[in-house]
């Protein structure tokens, strides 16, 4: 059995013609719509609305619940560092006070030769 109706069909052909030419613009901030996924979305929307056979929307609910529940490790951790601050100071502390050594830059370009003594200071001896 076919998901979609006929009716939903021509809408989508037509809401897709339109943002071809340039004309389709999204409802919410009147923007010109350039995404051919965003354009099915309109073209499904309007199909609903007019009554055509269309399957129902997937509700936004059951995934921003999947979402929002927090992980076990992460109240762990928070529980680590809440008992950690507590109980004895940090260790990273002592990290950062010394400084890091840099590894010695190889560069392509010979130094210049030390410059020689000029002919006025020869002559001052």
């Amino acid at each position: 059995m076919a998901k979609y109706g006929k009716k939903a069909e021509k809408k989508v052909a037509e809401v897709m013609h339109e943002m071809h030419e340039g004309r389709l613009k999204s409802g919410g901030s009147g923007k010109k719509v350039t995404n051919p996924k965003q354009a099915i979305a309109i073209g499904l929307s309007e199909a609903r609305k007019e009554g055509d056979k269309v399957p129902p929307e997937k509700s936004k609910s059951k995934s921003s619940a999947k979402k929002s529940a927090p992980k076990k490790s992460a109240k762990k951790t928070s529980e680590k560092k809440s008992s950690s601050k507590k109980a004895a100071p940090k260790k990273s502390d002592s990290k950062k006070s010394a400084p890091k050594k840099a590894a010695p830059k190889k560069s392509d370009h010979k130094k210049p030769a030390p410059k020689k003594a000029s002919k006025k200071a020869s002559k001052k001896k």
